[in-house]
């Protein structure tokens, strides 16, 4: 079985409340066409808040960004690539942006959204990431 690490951000903003960014990802993902947060492998050498940076970059374009300490969740599951079965760990950081506008898609996306916590819980297709979000939401509710 192989292993494989993973790092990822649930992004908001402040704007008329909290909004976060989901991120559409296209059908020809090994996944099927699902919305999820921004994520991506953490490269050999590199730290995890570094490939969250890098991961936000890529994926949307943003580069203003802020970790918000406190906040590290890790998810945990399998799933088959080419008939082999692959251990997934992802490790989600909380960040702020202020750019709301002009986000660049990379081509793994179809589109993004930024949406209030209960639309973002309703869109998000997995429950694990729902479960990050609830997390990330309590806390940000207690700032």
């Amino acid at each position: 079985m192989m292993l494989e690490k993973s790092a990822g951000a649930v992004i908001f903003r402040k704007n008329n409340g909290i909004k976060y960014l989901l991120l559409h990802y296209a059908g020809e993902h090994r996944a099927g066409a699902h919305w999820d947060f921004v994520k991506g492998n953490v490269e050999e050498g590199e730290e995890e808040k570094a490939t969250v940076a890098r991961e936000i970059e890529e994926e949307t374009g943003i580069e203003d960004i802020n970790f918000i300490e406190g906040f590290k969740e890790s998810i945990n599951y399998f799933y088959k690539r080419e008939k082999r079965l692959i251990y997934k760990e992802v490790v989600f950081y909380l960040v702020e942006t202020s750019s709301a506008e002009g986000v660049k898609l990379s081509y793994e996306h179809v589109g993004y959204e930024w949406l209030g916590y209960e639309e973002a819980m309703q869109r998000l297709t997995y429950r694990n990431a729902r479960n990050v979000l609830e997390k990330a939401h309590e806390l940000l509710s207690k700032v």
